[in-house]
């Protein structure tokens, strides 16, 4: 029962992600995250295929998706703490999200064995 919970949970956080990609893309015009280095913001832009990919994954129970989906989530969670704490000034909110990323990073690593080899319901 708690494999399932831990997959929704994901999955709704990667799809999150995705839209707010999406979102920032679509809002920030070109080059997208002007104020991040080439890499960072190329990554930031990667996170908008990655987001979504790593959700239908999992959400499908291919053995592939619960590494990618803790794969995404712990670089993302360091992408963000570099761009938190080494190049913009981390407001209250920036700190508590990088938090919640961090968590949901370490709780996709700690799940994701299980959850590869769930049974299908």
């Amino acid at each position: 029962m708690w494999r399932r919970g831990v997959t929704i949970l994901l999955v709704l956080v990667l799809l999150y992600g995705g839209v707010v990609h999406v979102y920032q893309l679509a809002t920030s015009g070109w080059p997208p995250c002007a104020w991040a280095p080439p890499w960072l913001a190329a990554y930031f832009t990667a996170l908008t295929a990655l987001d979504p990919l790593a959700a239908f994954l999992l959400w499908r129970r291919k053995p592939t998706g619960a590494y990618l989906a803790a794969a995404v989530l712990v670089t993302d969670a360091l992408a963000n703490a570099y761009a938190t704490y080494v190049l913009l000034d981390p407001a209250p909110l920036a700190r508590l999200a990088q938090a919640v990323i961090s968590a949901l990073a370490l709780l996709a690593v700690a799940a994701a064995p299980a959850l590869r080899r769930r049974p299908a319901p």
